[in-house]
């Protein structure tokens, strides 16, 4: 039993007072004598002993009426948890996108939603984390509302992020019993250690019916010309083989070309369709089949053409670099330093510098300003150099200082893998490759980023600083190295150049961070935006001269086509699509989780949680009980009083 008042127990001490008086009370028996003596003691001695017993009985239903009002204002409960503590429920309800499709009972998230409203208690308190938001200290009433609006969402949550919220709310709430539940089908697409401090919650899983799902995973463009070009559809099916499956291609919303395909179990398999060149492609696809999701049977992608990358090389001829720069994707111009059109130089996306003997003050300052538009700078110095041209240049931009040569025979041994310049670019490390070797080289001092390094660890190709400008510390000529055998030249040059300016992808992904380049230029105070029919933001863009670059991940939401609009008019079609790992049929085993860590509770439903939440939170009031004894207390008295003779 508890109290929910108990320090009115503290007035129990008062019932000394009654017991006192009964004790000490100073009333005495009158003698009378009378003849027969015999008789008389007799009665005297019953009557004395009657009125003793009536006292006691006084006595005793006062101090039980007494004790009753006491414990009675007290307010006595028998209960799983201390009155005083609030009750607070913190729900995190999984509604990313894998959770829009349907269970036993039909949509997962819609019913999870109409699941709580109607078991959780009306007294309790709430915080709902979700997705997409987190509302924080609501009553029921307010849940209810929220959970009856609920969408889903491309956004997705860790684990580990929604177990840190819940450790952030705990050391938040005083004098509160918490409940942690997490309702999610717990996609298996991040990896999450637990630890000793992993907060107690249960653990709901959702659940779809059907186990098999089609998904278009990617598409490419090949075979490109002035007339047509192929589209490549890569379509991923998980579970058995399926035939017959319906594709179509649209131009926005014209039908273009429809087939049909088998596949096979748990593979890929790409399909193709030959497309008529047009000024603007609107391409969308569509697959016509009932799986577990619906949301990647759409894909959507825009086709720009005549978006080259400019490329101008200036100094020693260099064949190379003309078979690196094919004219399919980049505009390729090579030029003497004699013969250099300045004003062509800020037109440029890259600029290489190929075995300069000095950079002239002219160019410096045209290349200065280049950078300083974010333009890239590939800097590859001849055998003998000028020194103080060269670092006039780079203190000019703030980027090191350029070593005095030193002639020294060294291998090319290391490749930093996780620099952007190597992103998709091998498979694995490459550890067994024959490696290249300088004879002579240039060190260069500052706080760069390696791409590739020597033997002794010092820098061969080096990105400056983060910025867009990259130094070589060798010549490359044949007389001073024999990199331009290696493989490392093509996909190390090709990526500068196609990292130079990013024209806008076939498609980019909702809820990551995309950056998006737009040739053109803006006036004072005038922005870009990115809209459509149904919607229109304003993303993060840093103007230069010649072009604006987007920074797009919280916006937008939803898959489909948008224009980027300068001054109100279209300048730019892009396509956005939903997360492919959000189409995984991959998900956590919670019962090898609850094996290994007790702080896990799994239950087979959100009634059943919100039902045993519920009943601990059971208050069995016993006041009344009490109260009702008072009053029989009085009553006895009464009839004692009113009936009992001595």
């Amino acid at each position: 039993m508890q109290f929910r008042n108990p320090e009115i127990l503290y007035f129990l001490a008062l019932l000394i007072i009654p017991i006192l008086v009964h004790l000490f009370q100073l009333q005495k028996f009158v003698k009378i004598p009378f003849t027969n003596v015999e008789f008389l003691q007799k009665l005297q001695q019953q009557t004395r002993k009657s009125s003793r017993i009536k006292k006691w009985l006084i006595l005793a239903s006062r101090l039980l009426l007494f004790l009753a009002i006491i414990f009675a204002f007290s307010q006595p409960y028998f209960s799983n948890k201390n009155i005083n503590k609030k009750q607070h429920n913190f729900i995190y309800l999984d509604n990313s996108l894998s959770t829009n499709t349907n269970g036993e009972k039909g949509n997962l998230l819609k019913i999870a939603a109409q699941e709580i409203i109607e078991h959780a208690n009306d007294k309790s308190e709430f915080s709902l984390l979700t997705n997409s938001d987190f509302y924080k200290n609501i009553s029921k009433f307010d849940l209810k509302e929220i959970l009856l609006n609920i969408q889903n969402t491309p956004k997705k949550l860790s684990l580990e992020t929604v177990l840190l919220k819940i450790n952030q709310e705990k050391t938040n709430k005083t004098n509160t019993s918490n409940k942690n539940i997490l309702i999610s089908d717990f996609q298996s697409n991040y990896n999450f250690k637990f630890t000793n401090v992993t907060p107690d919650f249960n653990a709901i899983k959702l659940q779809a019916s059907q186990k098999n799902n089609l998904s278009i995973d990617s598409v490419f463009i090949s075979n490109k010309n002035s007339t047509n070009f192929t589209v490549n559809v890569v379509v991923k099916n998980q579970g058995a083989a399926k035939d017959n499956v319906p594709i179509a291609i649209f131009n926005k919303d014209i039908l273009l070309s429809k087939q049909s395909f088998p596949i096979l179990k748990d593979t890929k398999k790409t399909i193709q369709f030959t497309i008529q060149n047009t000024k603007e492609f609107l391409g969308k696809l569509t697959l016509t089949f009932s799986d577990t999701f619906t949301f990647d049977n759409t894909y959507f992608f825009t086709l720009n053409n005549n978006q080259k990358i400019r490329v101008l090389t200036i100094g020693n001829e260099a064949n190379f670099l003309a078979k690196i720069f094919t004219k399919n994707e980049f505009e390729f111009t090579k030029t003497a330093l004699q013969n250099i059109n300045y004003n062509t130089i800020q037109e440029q996306q890259l600029i290489i510098l190929n075995e300069l003997e000095n950079i002239p003050e002219i160019l410096l300052k045209s290349l200065v300003t280049f950078s300083k538009n974010g333009g890239s700078i590939v800097i590859i110095p001849r055998k003998k150099i000028d020194l103080n041209s060269y670092n006039l240049f780079l203190r000019n931009l703030n980027l090191g200082k350029i070593e005095p040569k030193k002639i020294d025979t060294l291998k090319i041994t290391t490749i930093n893998y996780k620099h952007p310049i190597f992103k998709n670019v091998f498979l694995n490390k490459v550890t067994n490759f024959q490696y290249p070797k300088v004879y002579s080289y240039y060190p260069i001092l500052g706080a760069n980023s390696k791409i590739v390094s020597f033997e002794n660890n010092t820098d061969f190709i080096t990105q400056l600083r983060n910025n867009k400008t990259y130094y070589v510390a060798s010549a490359l000529n044949k007389s001073n190295s024999n990199f331009l055998k290696s493989p490392l030249i093509v996909p190390v040059f090709y990526n500068f150049g196609i990292l130079s300016f990013q024209y806008p992808k076939l498609a980019y992904t909702i809820d990551q961070e995309n950056t998006i380049e737009i040739e053109t230029s803006l006036g004072k105070d005038a922005i870009l935006k990115i809209a459509n029919n149904n919607t229109s933001l304003i993303p993060l863009q840093q103007n230069y001269q010649n072009k604006v670059i987007l920074k797009t991940k919280e916006q937008p939401t939803t898959a489909g086509f948008y224009g980027i609009l300068k001054d109100n008019k279209k300048i730019q079609n892009i396509a956005f699509n939903y997360p492919k790992e959000e189409s995984l049929l991959n998900f956590l085993d919670l019962n090898t989780l609850s094996e290994n860590n007790k702080n896990i509770t799994i239950s087979s439903s959100i009634k059943e949680v919100f039902n045993e939440i519920n009943k601990n939170n059971e208050v069995h009031w016993l006041w009344k009980w009490f109260l009702a004894l008072a009053i029989v207390s009085l009553l006895l008295e009464i009839l004692i009083l009113k009936f009992y003779k001595p």
